[in-house]
């Protein structure tokens, strides 16, 4: 099989390549990308044999040439050669470049007409619509990363699929799952990048910690899967052992479950619909602690209130919230403000946009990156006012 890998110094490109590493027989690496990280980016492409390695910033370009010089392997650089990389023949492209950069990445990969694994939750929640459509013309697979996605993916039974009834993802509630609202307000950068189950990038650390992750999860499930708003639903699932249920009409629910190791979705991703052999531990029920299963609290968390709500008003709200929490969360890793902050940033964004009028269904991919723009900049400015309230 041949594969590509958008992202692959990131955590998720990281396990592909573990995987990928264990079996080397089974696969030739095509193309591997990275946002800056040339050194990295360079030792995985000699070690995996690729034939292509592209840093998205040009001002890597340099030390990446230098560093594959005399291995054959082609270096590149910049956001053209990216999407270039993309299209790259693959039986199979890994789409896990981080936020709304991924998304014309992502559908070079589309317009191949194979598989693309997604890990870029961007893609359909900034573009569910324009994202699916591409699916649907070039006729791709497309197959999810996501531990909650994968867990639908393999309980949705194809020839019930009309007498679903609701579709659960489950959440782990992050480092604050106990803690007050007011302590949650509070939490400093540190607190929030303890997350304590799962090893991820800092941004999706984040997220998870507001819970925000989990209301992204929602508007991806909405598209991937064809759902209605009110077919989902979040319950908080602290050993994240069971990542998804579906339940049926006539009140049977199916569930998945393994234990937390993102190398489980990613290797089924790649060899859908065959499984193979995994490093992940494997899951003995009688010796796990208790599963147990609460509520998600709205309150404490906001976020999954203002995601549910852009999910519900449609058009270009969850391009808005995702653009507005982008901006939010990168403030608050900067200690530019508060934890409790980035719920109001987005909620702040969202209201001023709707006033303007400007969260009508984007048509097109330029309309898609345009109010991701002016979200970003109405973002920006209600980080701002914050500051000069505090």
């Amino acid at each position: 099989m041949r594969v590509s890998i958008l992202g692959a110094t990131g955590s998720v490109g990281a396990s592909a390549l573990d995987l990928i590493g264990r079996e080397p027989q089974l696969y030739q690496v095509e193309v591997l990308t990275a946002h800056r990280n040339a050194e990295a980016l360079a030792q995985a492409a000699i070690r995996h044999r690729a034939k292509l390695a592209v840093v998205a910033d040009p001002s890597a370009y340099a030390t990446l040439k230098a560093a594959l010089a005399g291995t054959g392997i082609v270096a590149a650089a910049g956001a053209r050669e990216l999407e270039t990389a993309a299209s790259h023949p693959a039986d199979c492209t890994v789409a896990s470049i981080v936020g709304v950069a991924g998304l014309a990445p992502a559908l070079a990969a589309v317009a191949q007409g194979r598989r693309v694994a997604l890990a870029n939750k961007e893609c359909l929640v900034s573009a569910g619509a324009h994202f699916m459509d591409a699916v649907r013309r070039h006729g791709t697979e497309l197959l999810t990363v996501d531990s909650e996605h994968s867990g639908v993916m393999q309980t949705l039974e194809v020839h019930n699929r009309d007498q679903v009834a609701k579709v659960t993802l489950t959440a782990s509630g992050g480092p604050f799952r106990t803690w007050s609202t007011a302590a949650i307000a509070e939490a400093t950068v540190e607190q929030a990048l303890k997350h304590p189950n799962w090893t991820m990038g800092q941004k999706i650390t984040i997220d998870s910690a507001s819970m925000m992750n989990k209301g992204l999860e929602l508007i991806e499930a909405l598209h991937l899967f064809d759902l209605q708003p009110d077919q989902l639903d979040i319950v908080v699932h602290a050993q994240s052992i069971v990542h998804a249920l579906v339940e049926y009409t006539d009140g049977s629910v199916l569930a998945q479950m393994a234990s937390p190791d993102m190398r489980v979705p990613i290797a089924l991703a790649l060899t859908w619909p065959t499984r193979r052999a995994t490093p992940a531990a494997r899951l003995d029920l009688t010796k796990s602690p208790p599963l147990t299963f609460e509520p998600a609290d709205e309150v404490r968390f906001p976020c999954i209130r203002l995601a549910r709500d852009a999910m519900q008003r449609g058009g270009g709200a969850t391009a808005a919230l995702n653009a507005a929490n982008e901006v939010a969360v990168a403030a608050f890793l900067a200690k530019q403000c508060k934890f409790g902050h980035i719920a109001e940033i987005v909620a702040m964004s969202l209201e001023a946009l709707e006033r303007e009028r400007l969260l009508d269904e984007p048509q097109g991919l330029a309309a898609i990156m345009s109010l991701d723009d002016e979200a970003r900049r109405v973002a920006a400015m209600a980080l701002s006012a914050l500051g000069r309230r505090a």
